[in-house]
């Protein structure tokens, strides 16, 4: 009987290898960028949506570069330090790479990477977990936006409902989710069945370095945080 290929054995060293040549690119590939292009931007994001990032990404394809992933990598490829920085003033940058952030590194003018990111947000269905940005409650009676397949479902939701001449009915009132409390997985559910999307896709500029300045966008950050080595 041949061996499952699933089971085959990989030893740490291998996957350790591989592991710190792809920082290594990673850190290349940072490196040339910054060489490449005249800006460098820090951005932070709510509710990432992978393909909808690819998108806006693609937009840019022609004169930007973007790097998601490890700030820790992310901030040794740029310099941590005066001492390891690898252009003047980097590492004020890197100091701000800190939590669910990137970097934007284009050639773009200034004025035009700022009203992209600041105009840019794309809508889309909350995830379990996120913040329910109104309360949506559903009143007693026929839901006719719903066949009559779907009360099964709807019921293991933990909606009251039953089928009444072949059409879904809500025996009584039901809140899907409340304004500021966490949404459950069956909320999530049947807010994507109503089409109710309360996540908002956003990409918000904390910084901006060229080899002429440095400027902070995002207000509260301190200048001892920056400046400090």
């Amino acid at each position: 009987m041949p061996k499952s290929k699933r089971n085959k054995a990989v030893t740490l060293s291998k996957t350790k290898k591989k592991g710190r040549e792809h920082k290594e690119t990673i850190v290349n590939s940072i490196r040339e960028a910054v060489e490449k292009y005249n800006s460098v931007y820090v951005f932070n994001f709510e509710n990432m949506r992978n393909l909808k990032f690819k998108e806006f990404r693609d937009q840019l394809r022609s004169s930007s570069r973007f790097f998601l992933g490890s700030n820790k990598v992310m901030q040794v490829s740029l310099g941590r330090s005066v001492a390891d920085e690898i252009r003047t003033g980097l590492h004020k940058v890197s100091k701000l790479l800190r939590g669910d952030s990137g970097l934007c590194c284009s050639n773009l003018p200034k004025e035009e990477v700022e009203k992209i990111f600041n105009e840019y947000e794309d809508y889309d269905f909350a995830r379990t977990g996120s913040v329910a940005t109104e309360t949506v409650d559903l009143k007693e009676g026929p839901l006719d936006q719903f066949t009559h397949e779907m009360e099964p479902f709807l019921r293991k939701q933990g909606m009251p409902v039953r089928l009444n001449k072949g059409v879904v009915e809500l025996v009584s009132d039901f809140v899907v989710c409340e304004e500021g409390k966490p949404i459950s997985p069956e909320a999530s559910r049947i807010l994507r069945l109503l089409g109710i999307k309360m996540a908002t896709f956003k990409l918000h500029l904390i910084c901006r370095w060229s080899p002429e300045d440095f400027e902070v966008y995002k207000e509260g950050l301190e200048g001892s945080d920056i400046e400090s080595s």
